[in-house]
């Protein structure tokens, strides 16, 4: 099924009208297009504007809240805790990284713990936020056991993403973000609603059986293996045992149970480049570190070394300017 090529502009207003149909404010609302447009115009389509759809059943059946009251308590003078209210988890984890990157300004680090929040899309947004203020961040967020364990037969824990965000000086920062399964749940997705077969890499059947069809996966590999369960474990104990929050097993599920609130937890950090040495040398190192990996000679059938989130980045410079695809169907959806 082809795609149909949309500007950023339209797609944001398509995404804006769609939530605010389901009675979501308009303030919100342009929030949430903001980040999924951020995550088509990257590549990163599983976390881009096909998840509306679902955020709309979401709140027209009643599992999240579309007049939420923000509740911040400050626990000392570097952390707070932030109550999401069961709202758009994109707004939540926005206002709540511009508390993090206050108290990163104020006090040399910030932490800010997230509570009563719901999907709140690519993480990449979040970092990005914080290295355009340049500051240092880490992002976390759990979600709904999907992965099996290292050596287990049946899921756990969930795609469990983290990323992290480093400013330079003149260089675009770099941006990692990545799921601690193979790929995160949203691209198998994407494999369905576009037809497109997947690596025998990313999921497994019901019998745990590797498979290429997207429709037959039931859940998902950790990324290399001990190592990626070790990191969705670490993921979890932070955003949502250090939260209060549910873990493991007892995420409510994403896809699933629409009239209850999923209450998920999501943990920031966030460093003042200045902490430990001058704040212009920390970004202009970040930028000698990016040049010397570019100027490193590249693998056969590579052009060249790229730093984490460059990939994306050069996506979206090509996508703002000609357009961003969006499947047929997803289109069909948004204009309907």
């Amino acid at each position: 099924m082809a795609d149909i090529i949309v500007q950023e502009k339209e797609l944001k207003s398509l995404v804006v009208k769609k939530l605010t149909e389901a009675d979501v404010s308009e303030e919100h609302a342009s929030v949430v297009a903001d980040v999924l447009v951020h995550a088509d115009s990257r590549g990163v389509s599983s976390h881009g504007v096909l998840r509306t759809e679902h955020y709309v059943r979401r709140m027209n059946e009643g599992g999240m809240n579309p007049n939420p009251e923000f509740k911040v308590e400050d626990r000392g003078k570097t952390a707070a805790l932030f109550d999401g209210d069961n709202g758009m988890g994109h707004v939540i984890t926005k206002k709540a990284m511009d508390k993090a990157i206050d108290l990163a300004k104020e006090n040399g680090i910030g932490m800010v713990g997230i509570v009563n929040s719901s999907h709140c899309g690519a993480l990449s947004y979040f970092a990005e936020q914080a290295a355009k203020e340049e500051v240092v961040s880490m992002v976390m967020t759990q979600t709904d056991s999907a992965v099996v364990p290292f050596g287990g037969s049946e899921p756990y824990f969930g795609t469990n993403p983290i990323a992290y965000g480093f400013p330079a000086k003149n260089n675009k920062p770099i941006i990692l973000d990545m799921a601690t399964s193979n790929v995160a749940l949203g691209k198998v997705l994407h494999a369905r609603e576009t037809g497109k077969s997947i690596p025998d890499s990313w999921g497994v059947d019901t019998n745990g059986n590797p498979v290429t069809d997207p429709t037959l996966v039931k859940n998902l590999l950790p990324i290399g293996g001990p190592k990626g369960y070790g990191l969705a474990l670490t993921v979890d104990v932070l955003s949502g045992i250090l939260t209060g929050s549910a873990f493991g097993t007892n995420i409510a599920s994403m896809y699933g149970d629409y009239n209850n609130y999923r209450r998920l937890g999501h943990v920031i950090l966030t460093v003042d480049p200045g902490l430990f040495i001058e704040k212009d040398h920390f970004l202009e190192n970040i930028d000698n570190m990016i040049d010397e990996l570019h100027q490193l000679e590249p693998a056969e059938g590579f052009k060249s070394v790229m730093v984490p989130g460059e990939p994306e980045q050069l996506k979206e410079e090509e996508r703002l300017n000609s357009g961003i695809p969006v499947p047929k169907s997803i289109y069909e959806y948004l204009t309907s």
